[in-house]
């Protein structure tokens, strides 16, 4: 990568410590609760080969993946990532299609979300979340004259949000075409579209919601198991009910790290979608609050660093930066909410935290963007180029 692509090359004292640190803070500590949550599985299961470690070395590989992308991705201008991002998000669509081929795609547990690369799988809706904020961002920057235009404004990215939406939705991955749909119309919202359109917007969007929930029998289901999971604690709601278990155990310190009974084959996905249960199980409240408030922290910041952005006149900077706020804000709200049962099960894990490659380096990569956006507008107000 030549230097012209590059620009300067950053100082440690132009990155921002209110955002790099709640992040590497949340990343280290999903390192040691996703091993915590992930040894009985692992040395139970035939497919590890009984080998306790394994999913913390895959968790560790995949992080320094996704932090040597980070490094690279950092270095990169905004300017380059508005150029490219239409051809990314085309990127991001063509792998979805590839993933409903069958023996392309790879099923499991009924849902066909993965590419199987040898010993890894890829999940491209993760990366479709970066996508879908690089692409809405700079379609929302180049149509701010047309944003009081139903016709010109919006319909244009709705028909194609709702092509992504399609396919998402044939994997199923009805979590993911979710938080896709909120990354791209909040973003919409924030570049300034038409008040009325919005509230359109948002009608349509909640009866299309509920029709997809209610002519679909599984998610039926699960809105019904989660009003009330001990109906059938050994059922439909068995995932639910350890959940809440987990944080009743934990009380307000927790029963010590690495202590957690539910983890002990009782509680499914531990280490992936249910991974807050087990760090309220161990560490207690005051776990679970410091995780919220790590995430907090990131989220507010991101907003921080956009709204500086805006007023800078970076129209592009300014709303990748709210996006990926909206994106890493919304989707550990629904993770968090799913733990502690206010919310259905859903398919979503907890960012920078959980366990699964494609999801933490996804979000490494939009965090070296978030810290770029932040890096540039420093330069700009210091009287350098960006």
């Amino acid at each position: 990568m030549n230097t012209a692509l590059l620009g300067q090359r950053p100082h440690a004292a132009e990155v921002d410590p209110l955002l790099i640190w709640p992040a590497l803070a949340l990343l280290l500590l999903g390192l040691v609760m996703v091993y915590s949550a992930s040894i009985a599985t692992a040395e139970g299961s035939a497919f590890t080969h009984h080998q306790p470690t394994y999913f913390l070395v895959r968790h560790a590989v995949f992080l320094a993946v996704g932090l040597t992308g980070a490094l690279i991705a950092f270095q990169i201008p905004l300017r380059f990532w508005q150029q490219f991002a239409p051809w990314l998000f085309l990127a991001g669509g063509v792998l979805l299609v590839l993933v409903l081929i069958p023996g392309l795609g790879r099923a499991v547990n009924g849902a066909q979300r993965w590419i199987g690369l040898g010993p890894i799988n890829l999940q491209p809706s993760e990366f479709m979340k970066l996508f879908t904020v690089l692409y809405v961002a700079d379609y929302t920057a180049r149509k701010l004259a047309d944003m009081e235009s139903f016709r010109r404004g919006f319909v244009p990215l709705a028909a194609v949000m709702l092509a992504i939406g399609g396919l998402l939705l044939k994997e199923p991955d009805f979590g993911a075409f979710v938080v896709i749909a909120a990354i791209a119309f909040g973003i919409l919202f924030l570049g300034g579209v038409n008040g009325r359109i919005f509230v359109l917007l948002g009608l349509v969007a909640v009866v299309g919601f509920a029709a997809l929930i209610y002519f679909s029998e599984y998610r039926r289901q699960r809105i019904l198991f989660f009003l009330d999971p001990w109906q059938d604690a050994f059922g439909k709601g068995y995932q639910l009910s350890h959940a809440l278990i987990a944080f009743g155990r934990g009380e307000w310190f927790g029963v010590g790290l690495g202590a957690s009974v539910e983890k002990l084959f009782y509680l499914p996905e531990a280490h992936t979608d249910f991974l807050l249960a087990v760090i309220a199980e161990e560490l207690g409240f005051a776990g679970v609050v410091a995780v919220i408030g790590l995430f907090a922290l990131l989220v507010w910041r991101a907003f921080q660093v956009g709204r500086q952005a805006l007023l800078l006149d970076r129209v592009y900077s300014g709303l990748v930066a709210q996006g990926i706020g909206l994106w890493l804000g919304l989707q550990s709200f629904i993770n968090m909410g799913v733990n502690m049962g206010l919310l259905p099960t859903k398919g979503l894990t907890l960012p920078l935290m959980s366990f699964g490659g494609s999801g933490l380096v996804a979000n490494c990569l939009a965090l070296a963007i978030l810290l770029r956006v932040d890096y540039e507008n420093r330069r700009l107000m210091r009287g350098l180029p960006a």
